[in-house]
């Protein structure tokens, strides 16, 4: 069967094409006894809006991208730090009625790809979920002139607006809670420095462990869980006094109970562990 036009609606409303239009548009304009008259109609006759003609006429898609800046180490894909990210906008998207357009981008090709993609209008925004502090991405997209805005602190100010974790304030709470229970050699997991959200809660470490008078001991990772174990390990063999570790994420934390187990301490009662994120995964830990 043919598709219901506009002009057939309009024709068993007894009204004119454009206020049909205005009441499918939800035009505040039009009276309530169109509007009723109007979406009696349409529902008699299935008619169903075509999408492509009214985006002609709005010049909006309803489509919103996401883009993940996934390093070549694939850091962003195996953190489920961004699946959360990418689900829970996902589903606020889909609930503000907008479609979503999932684009991944980890090379100087796809990064060109993705500039011509939002350029071309396929999009009305985007949100950009990056990590790396000198990832090229967000002064290549701030140039398409589209409303773009970035999951986490860029680096380079001004590109474009971005909201992010307390960093600072929640490391300073973890270390807090550290010093709370009567920990006194305090270790960190930092996680690689040319990202926004290491360099702040590897700063909070310092801050509040200088505000007692006690030194640093930091282990440099890069948010993995190998990297947390082999971290531990580091900090095990060159401070075997240690009692509580700071890890500045939980996949780190992660790593870093395996090799405490390994090493015949007890968490937490021989040293105190203590992650950054949340994730599902810390549940599942021995201890949790």
């Amino acid at each position: 069967m043919r598709r219901p036009t506009l002009h057939a609606v309009a024709a068993r409303a007894g009204v004119s094409k454009s206020s049909v239009s205005r009441v499918i548009n939800g035009e505040p304009t039009v009276a309530p006894a169109i509007r009723e008259t109007v979406m009696a109609a349409v529902a008699e006759l299935g008619y169903v809006p075509n999408g492509a003609a009214r985006n002609l006429v709005t010049q909006r898609t309803n489509t919103i991208a996401i883009i993940v800046s996934d390093p070549p180490a694939g850091l962003v894909s195996d953190d489920p730090m961004f699946a959360m990210v990418v689900r829970a906008a996902s589903r606020e998207l889909e609930r503000a009625g907008k479609q979503v357009s999932l684009v991944l981008a980890g090379s100087d090709e796809s990064r060109l790809r993705v500039e011509q993609y939002l350029a071309a209008g396929h999009v009305d925004g985007a949100i950009l979920v990056s990590m790396d502090g000198a990832d090229p991405l967000p002064a290549v997209l701030s140039r398409t002139g589209l409303p773009i805005v970035s999951h986490g602190r860029l680096a380079t100010p001004g590109l474009m607006p971005w909201v992010d974790n307390d960093n600072h304030g929640g490391a300073t709470q973890a270390v807090q809670h550290l010093l709370d229970q009567g920990r006194r050699r305090i270790a960190t997991i930092s996680g690689p420095l040319d990202m926004t959200a290491a360099q702040e809660r590897l700063a909070a470490y310092r801050d509040t462990l200088k505000d007692t008078g006690r030194r640093s001991i930091i282990a440099l990772g890069d948010f993995t869980r190998i990297s947390g174990a082999d971290s531990m390990r580091q900090l095990l063999d060159d401070d075997p006094d240690l009692d509580a570790v700071f890890a500045a994420n939980d996949l780190m934390a992660i790593g870093a109970l395996r090799t405490l187990r390994q090493a015949g301490r007890r968490v937490p009662d021989d040293v105190a562990v203590i992650g950054f994120d949340d994730i599902e995964a810390a549940l599942y830990t021995a201890p949790a």
